[in-house]
């Protein structure tokens, strides 16, 4: 079937969310993913409590290997126009349209993780979600705050995120009530992701991604940090090591693959929270969800 293929990111994970995939062959891409890093992976996904999955290292690596056992599962029935995928999710689909090789997009999301972390540890941070606000107004809000805070991601009209010191933050949150935003709503997460104080993991991802050999996808990937489709290897190191610390334009993103004649979305991994997004930017295209083998059967009645 023909679609765009989305993938999401953290944020998704709970506690046995790989566990319908267990006894399907797609599961060798767990053990194809350990032999990448080096070490187990299917506890992350099989045995690991919501705490131990708060953590980034295994929230990433357990959403980003969840996505690509379902990719596998499915990989045969699809015929993708294009590819995205949200934060995290961005390395999903450059691994799924094959611009990534495997074993380096494993890596690649295993040290991404890492390095983020640090940068978090090293510059704290704090993010809220604008709920009601515009990217226009949630701008103007950073603007008018004065510090260091920022937008960090565009999601849908009404879902915006800024990010900053929290000093800086604190700033905002006044700024945004003031501003009239319907709610502030203070998000669990362990830095200011997507924002300038990632700029250590941006420096360090350039040298990581030095010996990654791109390739160009089988179908186009979508951007997060300008919503545009390549469909040629040009450019992805870069905007690979740079994606952590600008922001995820995932409205724009969504647009752009209406644009490209997407017939319907499917999301493919755990949960469904880019569903939720294209309901509240592209409500009249149908998103399918792909998150146990039981949806691989719904797929071949779609279109």
């Amino acid at each position: 079937m023909k679609s765009v293929v989305i993938f999401p990111g953290q944020g998704t994970q709970q506690p046995a969310m790989g566990a319908p995939w267990r006894d399907h062959p797609a599961w060798a891409v767990v053990e194809q993913a350990e032999a990448a890093i080096g070490e187990p992976l299917a506890p992350l996904l099989l045995d690991a409590t919501a705490e131990e999955l708060s953590r980034t290292r295994n929230a990433q690596l357990a959403v980003l290997v969840t996505s690509l056992i379902a990719w596998e599962a499915a990989r045969e029935q699809l015929d993708p126009i294009a590819f995205a995928g949200h934060s995290l999710g961005q390395v999903t689909a450059l691994i799924a349209s094959g611009c990534t090789p495997f074993d380096d997009g494993v890596r690649f999301a295993a040290r991404r993780a890492e390095l983020t972390q640090a940068a978090a540890d090293a510059h704290p941070g704090k993010m809220a979600a604008l709920l009601g606000a515009s990217y226009e107004q949630a701008e103007e809000v950073c603007t008018a705050a004065a510090a260091e805070v920022w937008v960090a991601n565009d999601n849908a009209p009404g879902q915006v995120v800024i990010a900053g010191t929290p000093e800086g933050l604190a700033a905002g949150t006044t700024a945004a009530k003031e501003s009239g935003v319907r709610k502030v709503m203070p998000l669990d997460v362990g830095g200011a992701f997507h924002t300038p104080l990632m700029q250590d993991a941006t420096d360090a991802l350039r040298e990581e991604l030095t010996g990654v050999a791109f390739a160009s996808p089988t179908a186009s990937v979508i951007s997060n940090d300008d919503g545009r489709a390549y469909d040629t290897a040009d450019g992805w190191a870069e905007r690979s090591a740079q994606h952590v610390s600008v922001p995820v334009r995932w409205r724009i993103v969504q647009s752009t693959l209406v644009e490209v004649g997407a017939p319907s979305f499917i999301e493919i991994g755990h949960g469904n929270m880019l569903a939720t997004l294209a309901k509240r930017t592209v409500p009249n295209v149908p998103v399918h969800k792909l998150s146990a083998p039981d949806d691989l059967d719904k797929l071949g009645g779609s279109t």
